[in-house]
């Protein structure tokens, strides 16, 4: 079947490659409809490696995906051809320790879609376990369908924040991750949620969300409004969402006594962390791996309209047109946040 296949670093190809699925009986076909371009699919491609994930062969790219189920196997009860699906692209073994306690994100020998060497689903089909298949409602479009993957990190970020109503939320980051983060907690109900970032043009996005407060962090003093938001207090949480170590560096600063703060971005290099500061306030620290048990609340909260992620699809590609939206995507212009592409009659015979 034609995929994007990233070759090597930097050299991307829209062609036929040779992948062969068979349909166990736990699994659906599926016919993949529209994928997002993550940031991760992006460091694949500049950088050929993430941490000790290194791409050493062809693999095809891409993990946010949404599409049609066309085949299902002999034990799937849940979903039938014809069905809207969302896929959670991380496969794990369940008979392991720590996926029987709940965190199956943990697991050790996980295979997730789009990390060396499983192949993602930049191809016009995929064989999928139907237990990470979700149907998707009437009112989630397709595109929508393939922001829950990311909007998925944001909502484990705030369960792990174990934030309240009312809480002040302060998010460092108005990228792709640190705006659905910001969204998660206003829908989980923080009575104000503030965002920095060190690009304005990033924060302009959320002129379309009269109720997230841009701080544009190279020109404005944080901390400073931070305080003037939360009362004095600080923030209730803290989400780090950025990647920077110097805004990782921060945080212990501007969360509220017996606050949460909670690293949902991975920063370059070890950070300098003031264990004192973090004691005198006894603040609660959470680290965010992905995600694990939140699709379905996740579809939910985009079919009843508690999350618009519309704002955020900033363009749309063709399957032919997909080196063009892996460029697009990898530019860093400020104003593009999500890059989508959709596959449209790409899909030949079930079997191609």
């Amino acid at each position: 079947m034609r995929a994007l296949v990233l070759e090597r670093q930097g050299e991307l190809a829209l062609r036929d490659i040779a992948i062969h699925e068979s349909v166990a009986d736990d699994d659906v076909r599926i016919a993949v409809h529209t994928v997002g371009i993550c940031g991760s699919d992006v460091h694949y491609y500049q950088h050929g490696r993430i941490g000790d994930h290194v791409v050493t062969e062809p693999m095809v790219l891409g993990h946010e995906a949404s599409g049609t189920v066309v085949e299902v196997g002999a034990d799937v009860t849940h979903l039938r051809p014809g069905d809207r699906v969302c896929m959670e692209p991380g496969i794990a073994d369940i008979a392991h320790d720590v996926s029987r306690r709940g965190h199956y994100n943990l697991e050790p020998s996980v295979r997730f879609w789009a990390t060396p060497p499983v192949h993602g689903v930049l191809r016009p089909f995929v064989v999928h376990p139907a237990s990470l298949t979700y149907r998707l409602p009437d009112s989630v479009s397709f595109a929508h369908g393939a922001m829950v993957e990311p909007l998925a990190v944001g909502v484990h970020a705030v369960n792990k924040a174990r934030l309240q109503l009312g809480d002040t939320a302060l998010v460092l980051g108005a990228g792709t991750i640190g705006v659905l983060t910001a969204l998660a907690a206003r829908a989980a109900g923080a009575s104000r949620v503030l965002v920095t970032d060190v690009n304005a043009a990033k924060l302009r996005v959320l002129a379309h969300y009269p109720f997230l407060d841009g701080i544009d962090a190279a020109r404005e003093n944080v901390a400073e409004r931070v305080l003037a938001a939360s009362g004095g207090r600080g923030a209730d949480v803290v989400f780090e969402a950025s990647g920077a170590a110097v805004a990782a560096e921060s945080c212990v600063d501007l969360v509220a006594a017996a606050g949460a703060v909670v690293f949902v971005g991975m920063p370059q290099r070890p950070i300098a962390y003031d264990v004192v500061v973090a004691q005198r306030k006894e603040v609660r620290v959470e680290h965010v791996f992905r995600y694990a048990n939140v699709f379905e609340r996740t579809v939910a909260l985009l079919a009843g309209g508690q999350v618009d992620v519309t704002p955020l699809l900033s363009r749309t590609f063709g399957f032919a047109e997909s080196v063009a939206a892996f460029e697009l995507a990898a530019s860093g212009a400020g104003d593009v946040v999500k890059v989508q592409i959709e596959l449209g009659d790409e899909h030949g015979s079930v079997g191609s």
